[in-house]
Protein backbone atom coordinates (compact mmCIF):
# COMPACT_ATOMS: atom_id res chain seq x y z
CA UNK A 1 0.00 0.00 0.00
CA UNK A 2 2.67 2.26 0.68
CA UNK A 3 4.01 1.52 -3.23
CA UNK A 4 0.77 2.70 -4.34
CA UNK A 5 0.32 5.75 -2.13
CA UNK A 6 4.28 6.98 -2.90
CA UNK A 7 3.49 6.53 -6.63
CA UNK A 8 0.04 8.65 -6.66
CA UNK A 9 1.79 11.58 -4.76
CA UNK A 10 5.02 11.31 -7.09
CA UNK A 11 2.05 11.47 -10.60
CA UNK A 12 0.76 14.30 -8.98
CA UNK A 13 4.12 16.18 -9.10
CA UNK A 14 4.57 14.70 -12.24
CA UNK A 15 1.46 15.81 -14.00
CA UNK A 16 1.96 19.16 -12.57
CA UNK A 17 5.30 19.50 -13.84
CA UNK A 18 4.95 17.85 -17.01
CA UNK A 19 1.53 20.30 -18.12
CA UNK A 20 1.01 22.54 -15.26
CA UNK A 21 2.70 25.39 -17.00
CA UNK A 22 -0.21 24.48 -20.16
CA UNK A 23 -2.06 27.69 -18.23
CA UNK A 24 0.98 30.15 -18.44
CA UNK A 25 2.04 29.87 -21.62
CA UNK A 26 3.03 33.65 -21.95
CA UNK A 27 5.37 32.90 -18.65
CA UNK A 28 9.14 33.08 -20.81
CA UNK A 29 10.08 29.31 -21.51
CA UNK A 30 13.64 28.97 -19.51
CA UNK A 31 11.29 29.81 -16.24
CA UNK A 32 8.68 27.47 -17.04
CA UNK A 33 11.74 24.88 -17.82
CA UNK A 34 13.46 25.67 -14.75
CA UNK A 35 10.08 25.19 -12.57
CA UNK A 36 8.90 22.59 -14.17
CA UNK A 37 12.55 20.70 -13.41
CA UNK A 38 12.29 21.23 -9.74
CA UNK A 39 8.60 19.98 -9.25
CA UNK A 40 10.15 16.58 -10.64
CA UNK A 41 12.55 16.64 -8.56
CA UNK A 42 10.08 16.36 -5.69
CA UNK A 43 7.88 13.73 -7.68
CA UNK A 44 11.85 11.83 -7.93
CA UNK A 45 11.47 12.01 -3.91
CA UNK A 46 8.36 10.01 -3.96
CA UNK A 47 9.24 7.47 -7.28
CA UNK A 48 12.20 6.34 -6.38
CA UNK A 49 11.46 5.21 -2.90
CA UNK A 50 7.75 4.12 -4.28
CA UNK A 51 10.03 1.40 -6.66
CA UNK A 52 12.38 0.58 -4.00
CA UNK A 53 9.60 -0.70 -1.32
CA UNK A 54 7.57 -2.25 -4.31
CA UNK A 55 10.39 -4.61 -5.98
CA UNK A 56 9.92 -7.93 -4.66
CA UNK A 57 5.98 -7.23 -3.79
CA UNK A 58 5.46 -6.60 -7.43
CA UNK A 59 7.95 -7.33 -10.64
CA UNK A 60 9.55 -4.21 -12.23
CA UNK A 61 6.50 -4.83 -15.08
CA UNK A 62 3.65 -4.94 -12.11
CA UNK A 63 5.23 -1.25 -10.88
CA UNK A 64 5.32 -0.41 -14.49
CA UNK A 65 1.39 -0.97 -14.59
CA UNK A 66 0.51 0.15 -11.50
CA UNK A 67 2.23 3.59 -12.37
CA UNK A 68 0.80 3.88 -15.76
CA UNK A 69 -2.94 3.26 -14.19
CA UNK A 70 -2.18 5.98 -11.50
CA UNK A 71 -0.74 8.42 -14.08
CA UNK A 72 -3.81 7.92 -16.39
CA UNK A 73 -6.48 8.66 -13.19
CA UNK A 74 -4.10 11.40 -11.82
CA UNK A 75 -4.06 13.02 -15.55
CA UNK A 76 -7.90 12.77 -16.29
CA UNK A 77 -8.62 14.40 -12.74
CA UNK A 78 -6.09 16.82 -13.74
CA UNK A 79 -7.10 17.31 -17.25
CA UNK A 80 -10.87 18.33 -15.73
CA UNK A 81 -10.10 20.51 -12.64
CA UNK A 82 -7.27 22.09 -13.40
CA UNK A 83 -7.10 22.67 -17.16
CA UNK A 84 -11.11 22.58 -17.55
CA UNK A 85 -10.99 20.61 -20.62
CA UNK A 86 -13.27 17.66 -20.75
CA UNK A 87 -12.77 13.89 -21.18
CA UNK A 88 -14.71 12.49 -24.03
CA UNK A 89 -16.28 9.10 -24.54
CA UNK A 90 -12.83 7.82 -26.81
CA UNK A 91 -10.62 8.71 -24.28
CA UNK A 92 -12.87 6.45 -21.78
CA UNK A 93 -12.79 3.71 -24.15
CA UNK A 94 -9.12 4.13 -24.67
CA UNK A 95 -8.30 3.98 -21.26
CA UNK A 96 -10.90 0.90 -20.45
CA UNK A 97 -8.04 -1.43 -23.06
CA UNK A 98 -5.28 -0.15 -20.96
CA UNK A 99 -7.18 -1.56 -17.84
CA UNK A 100 -7.63 -4.68 -20.15
CA UNK A 101 -3.90 -4.74 -20.31
CA UNK A 102 -3.39 -4.61 -16.26
CA UNK A 103 -5.59 -7.58 -15.95
CA UNK A 104 -2.71 -9.77 -18.40
CA UNK A 105 -0.21 -8.02 -16.92
CA UNK A 106 -1.53 -9.17 -12.99
CA UNK A 107 -3.13 -12.56 -14.22
CA UNK A 108 -1.23 -15.72 -12.69
CA UNK A 109 -1.04 -18.01 -15.81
Amino acid sequence: MATIILLLISNIFMTFAWYGHLKYKSAPLAIVILVSWLIAFLEYCFQVPANRIGHGTFTTAQLKTIQEVITLVVFCGFSVLYLKEEIRWNYIVGFGFMVMAVFFVFKKW
